[in-house]
């Protein structure tokens, strides 16, 4: 063969090889790509568990019958879906009893930089919670008297006369909070190869001062606590305005602020990197009032942004400096603390634009004023877009938490992550920049 000849067939094998690469790619591109569907795409199985909570157990009160028949109901579909569920009782001294309802999924743990230099597998936790029971305020919920009187004059052979305006039944607080953790929850399964350890959590008289999320809190060792990296807390998602994550009051505290922040943070970049307001139009706030004012009672003035105003779940964790997320749908757009609430709509303001623990935390009221017609945004003759609001808040929250886990831990690397630096660092050891070697040593050389 001679050297003319030779030439041409390196060249003509070349060129096939350049012009073929990008198929190759392509091809191998398409294999290796999971296709996760669209994104929060959980259909209306949330918003069908909210309205049947609210439907059937309309009185949950904390430490009620109706609170434990919903824990007994929480319990079931966590079964339903396949997992073990711990019972968690606890007590209030003359008062009665009531009930964590938990789900401990392990991870694959992260491996964690030691003191003598070698990487370790530990378990970092992730928690996820919402409280299951509801109740009024006491200024607005019917007195015993009442209640007697109203069954004194029920006429059991009169026709049913006109619906009333309201009738509670916590829809938004907290049927709504509690239906985005069950619907995370069932989305779970298709995560695979997790890092945190998940516990999802349904934490009993959640409008007793937090009870449950304190007795949980107690039950912890120290190391456990520690063990902790955030906790998502999920809460009244429907009535309000816009959707808001906020962060811990514990992240006032001095150099403290992006570290207890940075879990918030990533939940905004999971929202923005997925085409959440494309496809629902949903977008996730923070508080940026600007106000100032001592926020933590600690002597000194804060600034009031990407903090809440309302206190839930979270704050058993973020009394003890865990980093949380709190989820909430309300208003901050005010120029006095006085002002916030969770609506500005003008037909729900009976309670001055409050809807939490009022009458107007109701879904028959809340349904004829939210629920708008499903959309054809692309115009393609196809419904692509629901219009229940209370769908497309779950579903996206629900998301936005679990993609969320997938940003890991700041304490280590994901199993992947370390595999990738060890590669990193034998590749370095074994091609080492020329430019790095001394004089000394090429002098040897």
């Amino acid at each position: 063969m001679n050297r003319k000849f030779l030439r041409k067939l390196i060249s003509a094998t070349i060129c096939f090889a350049v012009l073929t690469q990008p198929f190759m790619l392509a091809s191998c591109k398409k294999k290796d790509t999971v296709d996760k569907g669209k994104a929060a795409d959980y259909g209306s199985y949330g918003s069908d568990i909210a309205r049947e909570i609210a439907e059937k157990f309309p009185d949950r009160s904390a430490y009620s019958e109706g609170e434990a028949a919903t824990g007994a109901y929480i319990e079931a579909k966590i079964k339903e879906m396949g997992y073990k569920v711990e019972v968690q009782t606890f007590e209030k001294e003359e008062v009665g009893s009531s009930a964590n309802y938990i789900v401990k999924v392990p991870g694959t743990g992260f491996y964690c930089l030691q003191a003598d230099g070698t990487y370790q597998i530990e378990h970092k936790v992730a928690v996820i919670g919402a409280h299951y029971d509801a109740s009024m305020l006491p200024e607005y919920a019917p007195k015993e008297d009442e209640k007697k009187d109203d069954k004194k004059n029920e006429d059991p052979e009169a026709e049913p006369t006109e619906r009333p305006k309201y009738v509670f039944d916590g829809i938004s607080d907290n049927a709504s909070g509690t239906a985005c953790v069950l619907t995370a929850l069932n989305a779970f399964k298709n995560y695979k190869d997790v890092s945190y350890d998940v516990w999802f959590i349904f934490f009993g008289a959640g409008t007793d001062d937090q009870a449950g999320a304190e007795a949980f809190c107690k039950t912890l060792s120290l190391d456990e606590l520690s063990d902790i990296d955030v906790m998502y807390d999920i809460d009244s998602l429907y009535a309000g305005d816009k959707v808001y994550a906020s962060s811990g009051f514990k992240s006032l505290m001095p150099n403290k602020k992006y570290e207890m922040r940075r879990k918030l943070y990533q939940a905004y970049d999971v929202c923005f990197a997925n085409p959440l307001y494309t496809n629902y139009r949903f977008d996730l706030y923070y508080n940026e009032s600007g106000l100032k004012f001592d926020v933590n009672e600690d002597g000194y003035k804060d600034i009031f942004n990407e903090l809440p105003k309302t206190i839930s779940d979270y704050m058993p964790f973020d009394n003890r400096a865990i980093p949380i997320v709190y989820f909430e749908s309300y208003d901050y757009n005010y120029s006095s603390l006085d002002q916030m609430k969770e609506t500005k709509n003008l037909t729900i303001q009976d309670f001055g634009g409050k809807v939490r623990r009022t009458p107007s935390d109701c879904t028959y009221f809340l349904d004829s004023l939210l629920v708008t017609e499903d959309i054809d945004r692309n115009e393609d003759g196809e419904i692509d877009c629901t219009g229940d609001r209370l769908q497309i808040r779950i579903n996206c929250v629900a998301f936005i938490v679990l993609e969320a886990l997938l940003k890991g831990s700041d304490k280590g690397m994901t199993p992947a992550a370390y595999e990738e630096y060890k590669k990193e660092a034998t590749r370095q050891t074994y091609f080492t920049d020329p430019s790095d070697v001394s004089e000394s040593s090429k002098a040897e050389m």
